[in-house]
């Protein structure tokens, strides 16, 4: 199967970490993808991991929406159409702040970030997917397994994956009938950059800090390409991938 067989995706936050994995991983399988992230030296990086996959970087802050609209558009411009939207880019901000020491512009940061950068991408992805022929499309949202349990001191962070749950499910509502499938990965320690220091210890609930296992991102990254290949007749509303043995689960 050739990349236009297989699709034209985006995937934000591209130049490192889980964004970094999975588009190397579709890439590797053929897909068009354009790179978005904030730093074009990072996005390049990425590209070049995959010596001649079809790869497009386009700097992007996913907060402003003028930068959102210029991504699709650059994007339908060198490929076509947008066949997938993987929605990934997110900050944790300011780890082990106190809620009553987080400031504002520190929250406004996060939830610009990770729910109004989620929202504006997923909204010019159902622009495209709606009007484009043959019509559809499928969006996969970044959860985290903190859309259902929170760690100690991630106010911020917490409250936009919870968010983007209420996000998925209405977007998946909503793209019913112009054949916009949309799911969500909420995924526990894969291991990146943001995920390093939990191999040396992690604050748990009862205030003890402890190491953490983590799991290898491409593991990741296999899951977001099944989730992404299937017909748009089928689709992974939520799936959950984390290390076998953290503590998530029960009670540790």
């Amino acid at each position: 199967m050739n990349a236009k067989e297989i699709g034209i995706a985006v995937v934000t936050g591209a130049g490192s970490g889980i964004g970094r994995a999975v588009a190397v991983e579709l890439l590797r399988a053929g897909w068009s993808v354009a790179l978005a992230g904030r730093r074009v030296e990072a996005l390049e990086e990425t590209a070049a991991l995959v010596p001649g996959g079809a790869a497009l970087a386009v700097r992007t802050d996913v907060s402003r929406p003028q930068d959102v609209t210029d991504l699709f558009a650059a994007t339908v411009e060198r490929f076509g159409r947008v066949d997938l939207l993987f929605n990934n880019a997110g900050t944790f901000g300011p780890g082990g702040v106190p809620v009553e020491e987080l400031s504002y512009d520190a929250w406004r940061d996060v939830v610009d970030t990770n729910l109004n950068g989620a929202f504006l991408c997923a909204q010019a992805a159902y622009r495209q997917m709606k009007e484009q022929d043959p019509q559809g499309g499928r969006i996969i949202n970044n959860g985290s397994v903190s859309a259902h349990t929170p760690r100690p001191r991630s106010v911020a962070y917490t409250a936009t994956k919870h968010a983007l749950t209420g996000l998925t499910k209405s977007l998946s509502l909503d793209g019913r009938p112009y054949r916009i499938a949309v799911g969500q990965i909420d995924i526990g320690n894969a291991a990146t950059d943001m995920t390093a220091g939990m191999q040396t210890g992690a604050l748990q609930a009862n205030g003890a800090v402890a190491p953490e296992p983590v799991m290898d991102v491409a593991d990741v990254a296999r899951t977001v390409r099944h989730m992404a290949e299937l017909p748009l007749e089928a689709n992974v509303q939520f799936a959950t991938v984390l290390a076998t043995t953290m503590p998530y689960v029960g009670r540790g």
